[in-house]
């Protein structure tokens, strides 16, 4: 069991956490509440209340709390910024969709000890091991269900708790168990003894099965058991014996053990259970790629609409959806703007009742955010509705708030003649948005006169073409509304010039590699079903963006593998709008460093060569592959239906996402009533011709024979990021958050189709 006093020893931070604090809890400028909070001797769950409300009391757990934001970096605490100096306010960020809360400390001392006691709680749980987690897991269910505090459970207590930890179980059985565990035979097991209850409640008979088929004497792998399972299972090639040697090392929890160069079961399920044993390839989730190319050679994760929380008729809007993104590692970013008071350019859905935010304040979150996830570029994407005299204060606010962030010319003062790569640009943001004259006009000297110039705003105005003419009542704006452009505005821009697109050849002939073309969805896909190597072509030489469509006022997404798969670099999503669109998408970016930019296969880089991806067995190098999974195993998995006694039946779907060619799915058989350790052994068999492309989905589903399937869990990563052999996949729920210890057991092969 994880000791509670330990994690406070010598930690004056905790200790006074533990002794409690009264604070201001902070929801708008007017409702400012205080409130006691404390964190409880388990050191993993903050316990508040009222001071008037008798008993009512909530509790959060610290492993929910995502990060601690310091001084006003908040909506809410930018309101009342006049009242309360930022040394006293801080912010606690939950995971998934739950809102922040915002918090007042009486002192600057009292603020800085819970911000650094609660940072210090979050390392901790991020350093735990995989045995830790489950136990801690365990030790929560535990006090979950122990309902009169008492650190005792009878035999109908477990019972309940099985329940609820989706265990539908033999009663015998568990009996048998529970007089096994209870080893002061008080007819209640207390929180150590429920630990060994549950462990072995969880014997895992399939990594016995493998653990004993590599073993000599049943009991444990030596060294060379461990290699050669290495090498025959896991594919392991290059040395192999020092790998095995540093596996005993890190997993082996027995002293003994590790001595004699040995893995007892213990150490083998955590080795099985751990990054390396993972499903995802732990080389590709560092920075592997090369970062040297030119910016149009890569997949760059992009968010649409990134200020809204919710749906675009009447969602709010709010400069949270930035910060969001950004530490999602979200590289491209949208602004919509609009004029506003007082001559402060707004950012807001047009026409629509979203809520409105002030330019200024995006662009200060921007500077806070842009780079704490990845030093990569980030491409501000203005959809511009302004004024020139408030085009005039956004440049301004721009080159103020950002100065040396913000790009304002080429990076060699010289003319390029190709786009600079992710590398050049590190720490740098680029203005997407129309521009007077090309780069090269800038270089010669020439200058425009604004206001002659009539940029027409294509951007989201091309929408109109074929939607709005079938369903105008969402947005009433003329076909082109023409605006001019004011130059200190265009001057931001250097290498995202927005330009209308005019078909393939008229680009090949004249474009430049600087300019940029948006797509909504619908002409994407137009493009791509009547010339799709045109496509992958021109995306090999200049950037294109994509963008759902405006009939999509639910924030919904469309399938964002459709668009990488003729190269198009930024497929802006709704990153506040959770399911399979988003997996595909975190599934695609989790890879290199999770820094926001994938590097696109060599075939879609070429500027000489096509590559007609509904042929790609025309293609140099074509080599398709087969993909085996034998499903084994699910554990705890969590419950989704909160019908009193309702347990799980789950089943496995795996989704290979790709070139229509590679388009699959196949499911396992669903297991009645388990959610706790079902057990499959079934094999789905896939064909990959564009391995390169194609991503793999696994989702969780608990099967219904008279309705919907519901979700849950799942995990997406790219095919080329799959390690062979024996591996666990970690679940991740709805909004991409991992739900741990929920996990499947697989047995993967990959061998060439002959």
């Amino acid at each position: 069991m994880l000791e509670p006093t330990g994690c406070i020893q010598a930690d004056d931070n905790l200790k006074s956490m533990i002794v409690g604090t009264v604070m201001r809890k902070i929801k708008s400028r007017t409702w400012k509440k205080q409130r006691y909070f404390r964190l409880q001797d388990d050191c993993m769950t903050i316990w508040y209340k009222s001071k008037k409300a008798g008993n009512a009391h909530s509790t959060f757990s610290v492993s929910d709390v995502e990060a601690v934001r310091e001084g006003h970096q908040s909506e809410v605490l930018l309101s009342i910024a006049d009242e309360f100096p930022p040394d006293r306010c801080f912010t606690l960020v939950f995971r998934g969709r739950r809102g922040n809360l915002d918090l007042v400390a009486e002192s600057a001392e009292e603020a800085q000890s819970w911000i650094k006691g609660i940072r210090k709680l979050i390392d901790n749980l991020e350093n735990m091991g995989q045995r830790e987690k489950l136990d801690q897991w365990i030790c929560d269910w535990f006090k979950k269900a122990d309902k009169n505090r008492d650190g005792q459970m009878n035999f109908k207590e477990v019972r309940d708790l099985l329940k609820m930890m989706n265990v539908d179980m033999n009663e015998h059985h568990t009996l048998r168990l529970f007089t096994m565990a209870d080893k002061s035979q008080s007819g209640t097991l207390e929180d150590d003894e429920f630990v060994l209850f549950y462990k072995m409640l969880t014997q895992r008979e399939d990594v016995l099965r493998v653990f004993q088929e590599y073993s000599g004497d049943r009991q444990k792998l030596t060294l060379q058991d461990l290699v050669d399972f290495q090498r025959e299972e896991q594919l392991h090639e290059d040395g192999v014996q020092q790998y095995a040697l540093e596996l005993i090392k890190r997993y082996e929890p027995s002293d003994t053990a590790k001595m004699l160069h040995v893995m007892t079961i213990d150490g083998f399920l955590m080795y099985l259970s751990s990054t390396e044993g993972s499903i995802f390839n732990p080389a590709m989730l560092e920075l592997y790629q090369d970062m040297t190319q030119p910016l149009s050679h890569y997949f760059i994760s992009s968010s649409h609409n990134t200020y809204l929380l919710e749906d675009q008729i009447r969602g709010q809007s709010s400069v949270e959806g930035y910060i969001r993104a950004l530490k999602r590692g979200c590289r491209c970013v949208e602004v919509d703007c609009w004029d506003g008071p007082n001559g402060e350019p707004i950012v807001y859905h047009g026409h629509t009742f979203t809520s409105k935010i002030f330019f200024k304040d995006v662009v200060s979150v921007l500077s806070n955010y842009a780079f704490k996830t990845s030093q990569y570029p980030v491409i501000l994407s203005i959809e511009n509705h302004c004024s020139v005299e408030q085009q005039k204060v956004m440049a301004q606010h721009l080159t103020q708030i950002l100065g040396d962030q913000l790009l304002t010319s080429t990076l060699d003062g010289m003319t390029p003649i190709s786009l600079p790569s992710p590398v050049d640009l590190k720490g740098k943001i680029l203005l997407k948005g129309k521009k007077i004259g090309g780069l090269e006009d800038k270089m010669n000297g020439m200058v425009d006169d604004p206001l002659t110039r009539e940029v027409s705003d294509e951007e989201e105005a091309a929408e109109i073409d074929d939607e709005h003419h079938r369903n105008n009542s969402i947005r009433h704006r003329s076909k082109k509304s023409k605006q001019g452009l004011s130059k200190e505005l265009s001057d931001c821009v250097v290498y995202c010039k927005s330009v209308h697109f005019s078909g393939f050849k008229h680009s090949r002939i004249h474009s430049k590699f600087y300019e940029i073309s948006s797509f909504t969805e619908s002409k994407a896909r137009k493009h791509m079903r009547e010339a799709g190597a045109e496509f992958v072509l021109h995306n090999a030489r200049q950037l294109s963006r994509v963008y759902p469509s405006g009939l999509r006022t639910d924030s919904s997404n469309f399938n964002p593998q459709d668009m990488w798969n003729v190269g198009c670099q930024i497929v802006a999503l709704n990153f506040q709008t959770a399911g399979v669109e988003m997996d595909l998408n975190d599934g695609l970016f989790s890879q290199n460093g999770r820094c926001g930019y994938v590097l696109k296969p060599a075939f879609m880089r070429n500027t000489e060569k096509r590559f007609d991806l509904e042929t790609p067995q025309n293609r140099d190098g074509y080599q398709p592959l087969s993909l085996y999974i034998q499903v084994i195993s699910g554990q705890q998995l969590p419950k989704v239906n909160i019908k009193e006694g309702s347990i799980v039946d789950p089943l496995v779907r795996v989704e290979i996402h790709g070139v229509s060619l590679d388009q699959a799915k196949q499911e396992t058989r669903y297991i009645d009533n388990n959610g706790f350790n079902p057990v499959w052994y079934d094999t789905l068999q896939f064909n990959i011709h564009v391995p390169e492309l194609a991503l793999v989905r696994f989702v969780v589903e608990d099967y219904d024979k008279t309705s919907k399937n519901d979700f849950v869990g799942q995990f997406t990563l790219p095919f080329t990021c799959i390690q062979p052999g024996y591996r666990h996949i970690h679940l991740l729920s709805k909004d991409g958050t991992s739900i741990a210890p929920a996990s499947l057991f697989v047995h993967i092969r990959i061998t060439k189709v002959t």
